[in-house]
């Protein structure tokens, strides 16, 4: 049985060891955030330190998808946007 994901509902399968950005980078996703989010959502640094692709698992707080290992069955998804302008 393979292992895998969920991101937005989307089956997306890993390789044991894979971090949640690799196994979604793998997979052709390499926007994290929600829509209208230019700058958060991307995979930056890879190590953690610029927070750029914080995601939700499981619908709690945000991790860091680069240091994350990925875990058969987690659901994970963008984080809503904060901080936006009310135009």
């Amino acid at each position: 049985m393979m292992s895998r994901i969920f991101w937005n509902d989307r089956v997306v399968p890993f390789r044991p060891g894979e971090t949640i950005a690799a196994a979604l980078g793998r997979a052709g996703i390499l926007s994290l955030g929600p829509e209208g989010a230019p700058v958060r959502g991307r995979v930056f640094c890879g190590i953690g330190a610029c927070q750029a692709c914080v995601v939700s698992v499981e619908g709690g707080a945000p991790v860091e998808a680069c240091l994350t290992t990925a875990r058969d069955g987690l659901r994970i998804g963008s984080m809503p946007a904060v901080g936006g302008r009310n135009d």
